[in-house]
């Protein structure tokens, strides 16, 4: 009996390798698995639309969901999820010292929609209180020049968002003090090599961001899948086969990594690490589905609304298909 056969973008995570090796085979699926980092996926699924699923940005799935019609629908399968104080860089010239001076900065990020800086900002709003609508907002290449939003944007007033000369990247003016701070889910390459002109705000983020899950209990989401509509209005059983499949390669993946009589991987205290997370976050600290991930997503969607991405303010219920949402029970 023949199978759909669909292509599925996705970057070979750990979590999702049985999949893309062919040892987990979603039932009635035949996958087409392409590897490809996350910003070629992205761009490609948002510009043209090219598979017919997707790793995507929550934030820009979220941005779509304002649109008619609404080009996607979404999984709650969670590929990429990470702490973001790491993430936020600071030009030596800026003065900053604290979290506190980032008031009223020149703030920039790749693109102002990126989920990684959605989430750093509204984490200094929320822990610090920065008021976001007094920095002045700033967006381009990172490391090459001409980087442009790939979804058109219509930001409130109070969120002016400026384009950096297209001659110029972020890293570059963040080390000459052009820009005072850069929220991004990179590092910017003048933090290696101009270290005395470009640092973390946080050097001990490590410590910060756990003491941060112990206060919220938000492991930040970065990524979801997608599915296009059309492909999953034509076959809605695909989203649970789907679902399924990555559910059980990430399984496996756990099992893997906890593997003690050889390591699978070159860090040698990852046992110890495994062991903290399951002390402190359980067994499952990277979980897929909606409930567990319901009150990190509604925070997620709050700064999504605040920062002016989201229209109106979008419930974590309105994400995903309905047929992810409940299971049968015997």
């Amino acid at each position: 009996m023949s199978k759909l056969r669909l292509s599925l973008s996705c970057w070979n995570y750990d979590r999702v390798r049985a999949l893309a090796d062919g040892r987990v085979r979603p039932d009635g699926i035949d996958i087409n698995f392409l590897d490809h980092p996350v910003e070629e996926t992205f761009f490609r699924m948002l510009r043209y639309r090219e598979f017919d699923a997707a790793e995507l940005s929550l934030s820009s799935y979220c941005v779509t969901l304002a649109r008619d019609p609404k080009p996607f629908v979404a999984i709650p399968v969670f590929p990429s999820r990470s702490f973001r104080h790491s993430c936020i860089f600071v030009s030596a010239a800026s003065g900053i010292k604290d979290p506190r001076d980032l008031a009223g900065k020149r703030t920039a990020a790749p693109e102002y929609q990126l989920t990684a800086p959605v989430w750093s900002r509204g984490i200094v709003q929320d822990e610090y209180g920065i008021d976001l609508e007094k920095c002045e907002y700033w967006t381009g290449g990172q490391e090459d020049p001409g980087r442009e939003e790939k979804q058109k944007l219509d930001l409130p007033p109070q969120y002016t968002q400026h384009a950096i000369p297209r001659d110029k990247t972020l890293s570059q003016m963040l080390s000459t003090g052009e820009l005072d701070v850069l929220h991004s889910p990179r590092m910017p390459s003048t933090l290696h090599s101009q270290p005395a002109k470009v640092k973390r705000l946080f050097e001990n983020y490590v410590e910060i961001e756990r003491a941060y899950y112990q206060k919220t209990r938000h492991f930040p989401i970065m990524h979801t899948i997608a599915i296009r509509r059309e492909v999953y209005e034509k076959n809605r059983w695909i989203a649970m086969e789907l679902y399924k499949a990555f559910a059980e390669a990430q399984r496996i993946c756990y099992e893997e990594m906890f593997e003690t009589a050889a390591l699978r991987n070159m860090l040698p205290w990852m046992i110890a690490e495994i062991e903290w997370l399951k002390r402190e976050m359980g067994d499952d600290w990277w979980p897929y589905g909606y409930a567990p991930n319901r009150h990190v997503l509604d925070t997620f969607l709050r700064y999504h609304h605040e920062q002016g991405l989201s229209k109106r303010r979008i419930q974590p219920e309105e994400l995903f298909v309905p047929e992810t949402m409940e299971a049968f029970k015997i």
